[in-house]
């Protein structure tokens, strides 16, 4: 990629076939030409860069939390804060970053650090592609980087260089005087924000003015009764703006700005839309106990990130008629303290492959119409995967006599079935044959089992003719 530099035309970006081939950026497009007369060259689009950027942004903002800001030329930078418990904490987190954007074309780097700068090195220029850095451990995390990861401009590193500095770790064990005397400010600037001694507030994104209402104090406030009662302030108002659009919050964020220029955050999700003063009060005096006050709070700030249109329903108009249980309530309770992903339902699927005929939807998902096959009866709990037995029966059709699964022997008292399951032909070649019998079977002290043989008990070409338990009735 190419752009310009004042009058100069000069590499912006190269990619890795590039980089191996010894062209770097800031280099000169001609001298580039002249060293691989067949190389391809693009013009770059910085504002179409930063547009991008902003929409990445902001499509974090709506999945992951609620400060979240452009990180130029390449990079997103978020405050995660009081919302890594929505998404299983902050490991699977980031997994789960780095792997929806692989599965839309990006391939991603992700670090979570103490500070901006030390996530930011560590993202570009740590040893894996994700980073997890312990709290307290980030000045040995970054100490080995380059001196490139300092967000420093190139006249800087390429002086730094000249001194034979390359590495973090000498550059911050060097006197500041003499630093600051040839390179300026910049250089303090960045290692004291990379270490945690000098806050870098970062300044969210925002698509459209969502509701949002905001308290300032003259004095700092850190009692953790003092922000539950300009909390119940602040929600009123908030549902007062809310009902004008006729909306409900879907998710609710608290900023709260320190004197010392660093934000928390704290970030609430409903199940349904909801602007119930009461239940979004007591949401966000829960999380109450995360918030790390500092030196004191000068402003809160409550937005509805995510609102929809609030469902109005018809209430009971006969004394007979028995009113549905609102379970959204709990619901939201328990998805904050444990995380939404841990808490879930199973609904049906259409398939008649045991495993593949249940899921995982929301806890208040809306029923889609299908049902649970009842045919045959299915198991209350069916294992993760079928786990095989050592069984005596005879072929084709008859159950086993008795099996032995995880070293203990069961004597068969009774039996049903078998239900013959085909293969689904139509995801791949290895289906086309494949059978599994399964039967429903009884020992003798009363326990229920879910067992299957794979194949048909006559040809070979449908299944190894092996035992599986599946399932447990309980």
């Amino acid at each position: 990629m190419a752009g310009r530099e004042g009058r100069r035309r000069v590499v912006l970006s190269v990619d890795l076939a590039a980089r191996r081939l010894g062209l770097r950026p800031g280099m000169p497009v001609a001298k580039a030409q002249a060293l691989h007369p067949d190389l391809l060259i693009m013009d770059a689009d910085p504002d179409g860069d930063r547009a991008g950027l902003e929409r990445l942004a902001l499509w974090f903002q709506h999945r992951i939390a609620p400060i979240v800001a452009p990180d130029p030329p390449d990079g997103i930078v978020l405050d995660t804060t009081g919302a890594d418990h929505l998404h299983g904490g902050e490991a699977v987190m980031l997994e789960n970053m780095v792997t929806r954007l692989k599965e839309s074309g990006i391939t991603a780097r992700a670090a979570i650090a103490d500070t901006w700068g030390a996530a930011h090195a560590l993202a570009r220029y740590g040893r894996g592609p994700i980073t997890l850095v312990p709290p307290g451990e980030t000045a040995a995390a970054i100490t080995d980087l380059p001196i490139e990861a300092l967000r420093m401009p190139a006249d800087l590193i390429d002086g730094l260089h000249g001194l034979g500095i390359s590495r973090i770790g000498p550059l911050a064990s060097m006197p500041r005087a003499p630093l600051a005397l040839r390179f300026g400010p910049d250089v303090a600037r960045r290692l004291d924000q990379a270490f945690g001694r000098q806050a870098e507030a970062i300044v969210p994104v925002r698509l459209q003015a969502p509701v949002q209402v905001s308290q300032n104090f003259a004095e700092p406030i850190s009692a953790a009764e003092t922000i539950a009662r300009y909390i119940t302030k602040l929600v009123p108002p908030l549902c007062a703006g809310l009902e004008e659009r006729e909306q409900g919050v879907r998710r609710l964020d608290l900023l709260l700005h320190r004197v010392d220029s660093r934000t928390e955050a704290v970030r609430v999700a409903t199940a349904m839309p909801v602007r119930d003063v009461r239940r979004l009060t007591r949401l966000l005096c829960d999380r109450i106990e995360t918030i790390d006050p500092g030196f004191g709070i000068e402003r809160m700030v409550l937005t509805a990130s995510l609102a929809e249109p609030i469902l109005h329903r018809q209430g009971v108009s006969a004394l007979i008629e028995e009113e549905e249980a609102d379970v959204s309530d709990l619901i939201d309770t328990l998805a904050n303290r444990v995380g939404s992903q841990a808490l879930y339902r199973f609904a049906p699927v259409e398939s008649d492959v045991p495993e593949r005929a249940v899921c995982r939807v929301p806890a208040l998902a809306p029923e889609d119409g299908k049902e649970w096959p009842d045919h045959w009866p299915r198991p209350t709990r069916l294992l993760p995967r079928p786990e095989p037995i050592q069984t005596m029966a005879v072929l084709p059709d008859h159950p086993p006599v008795f099996f032995i699964w995880r070293g203990i022997r069961r004597r068969i008292r009774c039996a049903d079935g078998p239900e013959r399951v085909f293969g689904e032909w139509w995801k791949g070649d290895a289906e086309l044959t494949t059978v599994r019998d399964y039967f429903r079977v009884e020992d003798t002290s009363g326990e229920t089992f879910w067992v299957y043989r794979t194949g048909d008990g006559e040809h070979g070409e449908t299944g190894s003719q092996g035992w599986f338990l599946h399932g447990l009735f309980e």
